[in-house]
């Protein structure tokens, strides 16, 4: 008998109510076969602008109740679900846009060109949709990147179907987002099969071993996902496996910055670090500041900020005594204080807090190799550097990321002073997104948004979020001497469907 699935309040760790059953392998099977049998009816591109159109409308329509379930199953108050089901809406209509537009197909034709060395035949060439997409929902985010999140957004966009592996955190929400995806689905005209949801750990590996899967999105920790990876990579036929895995978002102060203005430095780190308990995958969780007085006024600033902030709830119960025993582990190490201690704030509570390090306990690899490592929740590391080379040193060794942020002061933002471009340089190559003078707990639904970074921060070079995160669905097709009547109507001269494209090289001009 399969096992029952439980909606559970982290407030109390009660079990609401039973939502599901696990799905046991013969039920991934049917819902994978039924999903790629459907895979057609997404060929029209109006019809796929249509269905994520209508989705996000049947999700506003439903915000009171995806908004009251959320809650209850992750805490995280009614204010912040309400303003992810916004950006949850406005990305699966910026998705339609881009199916609207036709960009993303990339056509490209070449004409036959005998004057070229070597001859150039004729080629045209295009994306195509890859298959069935197996998507595997975020714990921290319940809407924006899980069952109805920019993974199934994008999915769709592409042409494919999508079967998502709902988070056991909130399986309730899953499914109310899940009713509305199908009913969108059934209310344009294409069969409901191309959006289905599954639950159970067991049914995740299914999943990502069915030979119909033709690809998979992952958001969630580092054991999880390398496991899914590696079990993606090992199949008879491996897939491409877009995992975000874990991310420490360095930030760097430079001295001047933080004589100028660490006080507030110091409050927006605290604001950043505790935004959402500490759970967003882009909290700053590594700091290196200046030692001295400078860096002593935002430490100051940081423990007066983080001191008056109030203890909250993690997601579930795991996390909880993860993140207790994690911060607890840390704090026992040589030299690591604590200006705010960070732990358990109540039976089912955290409190929030961080830890001061010299850097050059982080140099050289050894037991403060820890502090090198995410810990979710609302905790975030400050290393006291005393010189330039230590900064360079600590940076040499930290992994993959997200983000990479540093805070200059004015004359070096404006380029008058000190090395910013050198310390930008170095940052570079340890991230997808690095800022300056801000706070990487935001991310813009926007065309050139990189959502993305080097391992282990994801285990491909592509995005999950902005437009671009649609390529991670496509592969491209070439067509050489193809008899014009035979080709597709988007790789056609007269251009039937009005798509953009490159000719001989060159962007056409239309209208």
């Amino acid at each position: 008998m399969s096992a029952p699935v439980w909606s559970v309040d982290p407030r109390t760790g009660k079990q609401r109510e039973q939502v599901a059953v696990e799905a046991t392998a013969e039920e991934v099977d049917r819902v994978v076969r039924a999903a790629h049998a459907a895979r057609g009816s997404l060929a029209d591109r109006a019809v796929r602008a249509a269905l994520l159109r209508t989705a996000a409308d049947l999700l506003d329509e439903a915000r009171d109740l995806l908004v009251e379930a959320a809650d209850a199953e992750t805490a995280l108050g009614p204010a912040r679900l309400t303003g992810e089901l916004a950006r949850t809406t406005y990305q699966l209509r910026s998705f339609a846009t881009i199916v609207d537009e036709g960009g993303f197909l990339d056509v490209r034709i070449d004409h036959a060109d005998a004057t070229q060395t070597p001859p150039w035949p004729d080629l045209r060439r295009y994306k195509l949709p890859l298959g069935v997409v197996a998507v595997y929902a975020a714990s921290n985010f319940p809407l924006a990147f899980s069952v109805p999140g920019g993974d199934t957004a994008s999915a769709l966009a592409a042409g494919c179907p999508v079967i998502v592996k709902a988070h056991p955190d909130h399986p309730a929400t899953s499914e109310v987002a899940a009713s509305a995806l199908r009913r969108a689905a059934e209310r344009v005209g294409v069969p409901a099969e191309v959006i289905a949801v599954v639950h159970g750990f067991d049914a995740g590996i299914e999943l990502v071993r069915h030979p119909l899967i033709a690809a998979a999105g992952f958001t969630g920790s580092v054991r999880g996902g390398r496991a899914l990876h590696d079990a993606a990579a090992s199949r008879p036929v491996p897939i491409p496996f877009h995992g975000e895995l874990g991310s420490l978002n360095p930030v760097v102060v430079t001295e001047a910055a933080a004589a100028e203005r660490g006080d507030q430095i110091g409050a927006g780190l605290a604001g950043s670090m505790t935004l959402g308990v500490g759970q967003f995958c882009t909290k700053p969780g590594f700091v290196l500041a200046p030692a001295g007085p400078a860096g002593d006024g935002l430490v100051k600033s940081l423990t007066e900020a983080v001191s008056n902030t109030e203890a909250g709830v993690l997601l579930d119960h795991r996390m909880r005594d993860n993140f207790v025993a994690g911060v607890q582990e840390r704090a026992e190490l040589a030299d690591v204080e604590a200006p705010v201690t960070p732990g358990a704030g109540g039976e089912h509570t955290v409190s929030a807090g961080f830890l001061t390090v010299p850097a050059g306990r982080l140099a050289e690899s050894g037991p403060h190799d820890a502090l090198l490592e995410e810990c979710f929740g609302p905790v975030t590391v400050v290393a006291r550097y005393e010189s330039d080379e230590e900064i360079s040193a600590v940076l040499g060794r930290l992994p993959g990321n997200l983000t990479a942020t540093i805070h200059l002061s004015a004359a070096e933002a404006e380029g008058t002073e000190g090395r910013a471009g050198e310390l930008i340089a170095e940052l570079t190559p340890l991230a997808g997104r690095v800022l300056v003078n801000g706070w990487p707990t935001g991310v813009a639904v926007a065309p050139a948004q990189h959502h993305g970074g080097p391992y282990p921060a994801t285990t491909s070079t592509s995005t999950s979020v902005g437009g671009t995160a649609i390529e991670r669905w496509l592969r491209p097709v070439a067509y050489q001497d193809t008899p014009a009547a035979l080709l597709p109507p988007e790789l056609r001269d007269e251009n039937p469907l009005e798509l953009p494209r490159r000719i001989n090289g060159v962007r056409e001009q239309r209208g």
